[in-house]
């Protein structure tokens, strides 16, 4: 007798809310219906059972980028990331997981969900750290991880930033975290202009990204006397 197997097509796939076996990543699931033409992509020549969860991925991080680009809707933008990452794990793709999982962090931390982009960024540096070809890039997510914590509470920074060095001890010679440091003090002591020139300093050799600058203009207008800027 022949049996035949019915895999479902990637618009299914995209539309499953169940996630993938195995995975671990928190995300919401998106209720609203995305724009018709996504539901138009052109079906993969072999949808295999190994290969169905990284099509769901891909389906679902263009999802996201049509509304973090065009409909301006990151909220939702932030779970189609998420479901990404889930479906991601489910094929042991990690260093695909992450890159979404960052794009995660990063928006949370621009909704004021600190909580959230500090748990991801000490997840994604825990995970790169050991690798010889990324760990590079661990200390950029420590760093970023800290300033989250900077903005909740400076206690909190300061533990988080010891903790980091121990956990990576690279950390500790990285410029990331001898301006954290800097930072740190001049906080401590409500010092806008050391405050300010820590950073001029930073950046004058490594340039600070968008993301960098918002989270440091945050955590300075909690000094007195601030004058909004990092000028």
């Amino acid at each position: 007798m022949l049996l035949v197997c019915v895999i479902p097509s990637p618009q299914l796939l995209v539309m499953h809310s169940a996630r993938p076996p195995g995975s671990t990543c928190s995300s919401r699931t998106n209720t609203t219906r995305p724009p018709a033409s996504l539901m138009q992509e052109t079906p993969s020549k072999s949808l295999t059972p190994t290969g169905r969860f990284t099509i769901a991925a891909k389906h679902h991080i263009t999802i996201a980028e049509i509304y973090e680009s065009e409909l301006v809707d990151i909220e939702k933008a932030i779970a189609h990331y998420e479901q990404a990452a889930d479906y991601y794990k489910g094929e042991e793709s990690n260093s695909s997981a992450n890159k979404c999982l960052l794009k995660v962090g990063a928006y949370a931390a621009q909704l004021e969900q600190y909580a959230k982009a500090i748990e991801i960024y000490e997840q994604v540096g825990s995970s790169t750290m050991d690798n010889p070809l990324l760990k590079y890039s661990a200390k950029e997510y420590f760093f970023k991880a800290s300033l989250c914590h900077f903005i909740v509470d400076e206690l909190n920074a300061k533990l988080a930033v010891e903790k980091y060095e121990e956990m990576f001890p690279a950390f500790s010679d990285s410029r990331e975290c001898k301006l954290l440091k800097k930072l740190l003090d001049a906080h401590e002591e409500q010092n806008c202009e050391a405050f300010t020139e820590a950073i001029k300093e930073f950046d004058s050799i490594s340039r600070l990204d968008q993301w960098q600058t918002t989270m440091l203009l945050r955590i300075k207008k909690t000094i007195q006397g601030d004058e909004g800027d990092l000028k």
